[in-house]
């Protein structure tokens, strides 16, 4: 069994030059895919449910699917909530048996984001669970600005909240269809300044060029990034290709099971996007 918390697989990152995938689950074909793509490339894993998933599926059941999983598994497998509402959210998920959650507190004011999230830090704390937060706001391509972290709030939300992982906005964005986001990198060098030892997060990985994310998980604190979008589009691609070869198919489990290897492909290249090429198992990255 090699569940694992946020804190157990990102601590290792802040030296060795590295950075974990959190790849968002819409069920258990991408599931399965992304544990057996960690397992290919020998790199942790963060199987993440997110709360337009949590609005299709149930809560216990990513717990249970996700506990499974990790059960099985050769390698660490974090299952995380991803962009907690609230306290009982994220109670709920360690309940279900996750072992990290992230509250997200970005639209509040600063000091209600302080408190709700150090509120949930200290129930975690008590249960063994990691802590995410997220101070300033990761957009939506297409839809809501991004607020930029102020740095010079950083240490102040650190000290007081104790989180295991800060999400923070450089320019990144949620639902990008292509990897052109420009990060603002003097930001997030004075983020990771103000907070010595934290590691950082970044959402909408999709969005960042395999060159830069692996420079990212080199060279700064960004410990974590979540990709979700570029697998979303290729279960869509495989999805498609496997309708058309076979028109008069009507069985989902032979449908579905078709996915599983090319998502897993994809997310493999997610993964090995965030460490050197050198440690990709001798595979043939993608070039830059």
């Amino acid at each position: 069994m090699t569940r694992a918390t946020l804190k157990d697989v990102l601590t290792p990152c802040l030296t060795d030059r590295t950075a974990v995938a959190g790849l968002v689950v819409l069920g258990w074909e991408d599931a399965v895919a992304y544990v057996r793509a960690a397992e290919a490339a020998s790199r942790p894993v963060i199987l993440q449910a997110g709360p337009g998933a949590r609005a299709h599926m149930p809560l216990p059941v990513f717990g249970a699917m996700f506990h499974a999983l990790a059960q099985g598994a050769s390698v660490p497998v974090v299952a995380h909530l991803d962009h907690g509402e609230d306290v009982a959210v994220c109670r709920q998920a360690i309940d279900c048996g996750f072992t990290s959650v992230m509250f997200d507190g970005s639209t509040l004011p600063l000091e209600h984001n302080i408190a709700r999230t150090a509120e949930i830090a200290a129930l975690a704390r008590s249960c063994g669970v990691s802590v995410e937060a997220e101070l300033g706001y990761v957009g939506y391509h297409g839809g809501a600005a991004s607020m930029g972290t102020d740095p010079a709030e950083v240490a102040l939300f650190a000290r007081e909240t104790g989180v295991d992982a800060l999400a923070v906005s450089v320019g990144n964005n949620h639902l990008m269809t292509s990897a052109v986001a420009e990060l603002d990198l003097g930001r997030l060098k004075a983020i990771e300044a103000a907070a010595p030892g934290l590691p950082l997060v970044l959402h909408g990985g999709s969005g960042i060029p395999i060159a830069l994310r692996r420079r990212l998980a080199e060279e700064t604190a960004v410990c974590k990034v979540n990709i979700g979008t570029e697998l979303r589009m290729a279960f869509g691609v495989s999805l498609r290709e496997a309708l058309l070869r076979n028109p008069e198919e009507f069985d989902r489990i032979r449908i579905l099971r078709e996915t599983i290897e090319p998502v897993s492909d994809a997310a493999r290249t997610a993964i090995e996007s965030l460490c050197p090429s050198e440690m990709a198992n001798g595979r043939s990255m993608p070039a830059p």
